[in-house]
């Protein structure tokens, strides 16, 4: 596992990589002496570790969402049902009170035994789920709460009645929304982050991503089967596209690693619980004092620079 030192000095490196001087001009002494500097701290992780967090993301001991707002909500109120169809075991969303404030907490929850796990289809949100999501963001928006989302979601459920009930439309409106809300938004990959059914309800001004989670736009069987038409490659596919925190934090995708109990959150409940509250307590502080219009016109910003390619500029 890596130590607090090697963390903050790639969350340093990640943000720095994103920053520009007058002109154009890289940080590039800065991030070379910090690049350097982390590689003597650790090496590149080899891809048995990244399939091994791959596996600790996919631990069913880890904590679910429902586990974190036990030790980290007080008043907790569940909200139920999406207003027009069902209500989704697969999303977990209510208010209750987090560090002092109102929030709203929006999360998934797979299930801990065989019966829970089918009820809340292990996780895999329906549309009513991101219209259950979207209908607790706008409670959020009116009343000033800031916005809390655990994600931790295999993928969209794919299934023939999702599709028929508008999948794709939920998920895309559930993002059209969260990029138009004037409230903090704090999200945190506390497990799976699978492609369309985890960005869904994770585009928020601050992104974080626990240790051990993984953080994809495709899981590593289906990678496998379409490069190799083989599941079974799915480690070589996990270190190929590298889904790990530390890798999505030097890419910009997340914008800080929460740390975990060594051996994973699944080892201790409570001390992962007040890992993950510290982080998501230093994020909300972070937003207080931003205005909504600003929030709005950041947060748009950040998404969009994700992935894209400038041409070196010369001085």
């Amino acid at each position: 596992m890596p130590g607090e030192a090697e963390l903050r000095l790639r969350e340093h490196l990640s943000r720095l990589s994103r920053m520009r001087l007058l002109g154009g001009a890289r940080l590039s002494g800065e991030l070379k002496r910090l690049q350097e500097q982390l590689e003597r701290i650790a090496a590149e992780p080899t891809d048995e570790e990244i399939w091994a967090r791959v596996k600790l993301a996919r631990d069913e001991d880890r904590p679910y969402t429902m586990d974190y707002v036990a030790r980290l909500v007080e008043d907790w109120i569940e909200l139920h049902g999406d207003r027009l169809h069902a209500d989704d075991p697969a999303m977990i969303t209510g208010i209750g009170r987090f560090d002092s404030r109102s929030v709203v907490v929006i999360g998934n929850q797979k299930g801990r035994d065989i019966k829970e796990r089918q009820r809340r289809n292990f996780g895999m949100a329906y549309p009513e789920g991101y219209r259950k999501a979207m209908r607790a963001m706008e409670l959020a928006d009116r009343h000033g709460f800031p916005i809390i989302s655990l994600v931790d979601i295999p993928g969209a459920y794919p299934g023939v009645v999702a599709e028929q009930h508008g999948q794709g439309g939920a998920i895309a409106r559930s993002q059209a929304l969260m990029a138009r809300l004037r409230v903090p938004v704090v999200a945190c990959i506390i497990g799976e982050g699978g492609s369309g059914g985890a960005i869904a309800t994770a585009l928020a001004d601050r992104v974080l991503m626990q240790e051990n989670a993984i953080y994809t736009v495709i899981s590593p069987e289906g990678c496998a089967a379409i490069l190799w038409r083989d599941s079974a490659q799915a480690p070589k596919a996990a270190a190929a596209f590298k889904p790990d925190a530390l890798h999505c934090l030097e890419l910009g995708v997340v914008d800080s690693v929460v740390p975990e109990p060594a051996g994973g959150a699944q080892t201790n409940f409570d001390e992962a619980a007040m890992l993950l509250g510290a982080s998501l307590q230093a994020a909300l502080d972070e937003l207080y004092d931003i205005g909504g219009d600003d929030l709005r016109r950041q947060r748009r910003a950040k998404f969009r620079a994700i992935g894209a390619v400038r041409a070196a500029t010369r001085v």
